[in-house]
């Protein structure tokens, strides 16, 4: 099949790199714009765009989808179906009724529970043990076409969402090929989403990070490794932000929430049990093992974290 493949991020690039890797052709590549990152704020282009690039493929990166210029090239292109993973934008109808074999996502868990864009984080932070992969027909709401298919993996207790993540992109690739290969001899099934089941999943904001120690212990967990790589856990310690970044569940060990425990140990009590912190940040510095942030303290100051600067 000629296919129109629209993504961005490094979650997109397995599926991208498995059709190129198929029979189908792919024709052309939607990104979203370059962005300036770094101090320099140097223009940094998607990570699938640099995919496609090296492969020859055109690349379009649409300021607006509905100002007709995306679909004037669409129309070109002539694609048979239109692939959609993580591209960050929504498709107006006049685009999802383009191709002959519709608009295909591939969305990172197992819908109609946790539509949006952050599915992946919200399953981990809420604790979840299962999460999937499911293609689906695009419509014009917000992830709540008819699902085609579905395949489940559980969520390892140490498993970051970057980690996760990784394995539902390359789960993902796989279950979007054989998807097509259904949809082209014609023996796809498309069952409508239960509107009763369904949650939301939005974007993570830095704020999302923020650890209170008065949760439980098992509860703080789960976020620390939700929001991993970013936007990164911490709490206060002395005014001062502390990432932390690796974590350990402590369920049987008590202690005031929030307050340090006596020990070589970065120990910390919560609302319920006690987690202790491996791997943490100061703020303008480099990770290092809590142990070696505990040690390098000075001895009577602040040993209780809060969860902003002023408490």
């Amino acid at each position: 099949m000629r296919i129109v493949y629209m993504g961005t991020p490094d979650f997109a690039v397995p599926t991208l790199q498995a059709l190129l890797d198929s029979s189908h052709e792919v024709v052309g590549v939607f990104s979203q714009p370059d962005r300036p990152k770094g101090r320099g704020y140097k223009l940094v282009p998607p990570p699938v765009k640099e995919l496609a690039l090296a492969h020859g493929i055109p690349v379009y990166q649409p300021v607006k989808m509905r100002d007709g210029t995306a679909l004037a090239a669409l129309e070109q292109l002539k694609p048979d179906v239109i692939v959609v993973a993580a591209y960050g934008r929504i498709l107006p109808k006049e685009i999802l009724e383009l191709p002959a074999y519709g608009c295909v996502n591939v969305h990172a868990s197992l819908l109609p529970r946790y539509r949006g864009a952050g599915p992946v984080q919200w399953s981990v932070i809420n604790g979840e043990e299962a999460t999937g992969v499911t293609t689906m027909f695009m419509g014009e709401g917000l992830d709540t076409g008819d699902i085609l298919e579905q395949a489940q993996t559980p969520i390892g207790p140490e498993e970051t969402a970057g980690e996760l993540m990784d394995r539902l992109a390359a789960i993902g690739a796989q279950l979007l090929l054989h998807t097509l290969t259904l949809l082209e001899s014609g023996k796809a099934v498309r069952t409508k989403q239960d509107e009763s089941l369904a949650t939301y999943a939005p974007m993570l904001q830095k704020s999302d990070g923020a650890l209170d120690f008065s949760r439980p212990a098992q509860k703080l967990y789960d976020q620390i490794r939700g929001v991993s790589p970013w936007p990164s856990a911490y709490a206060y310690l002395d005014g001062k932000r502390l990432k932390v970044h690796k974590a350990a569940l402590l369920p049987d060990q008590t202690g005031e929430p929030g307050e340090i425990r006596d020990g070589k140990r970065l120990i910390v009590g919560c609302g319920e049990g006690s987690l202790e912190l491996l791997e943490v940040q100061p703020e303008g510095g480099k990770r290092m093992r809590g142990e070696d942030f505990l040690r390098g303290r000075r001895p009577g100051v602040e040993k209780k974290f809060t969860s902003c600067p002023s408490e």
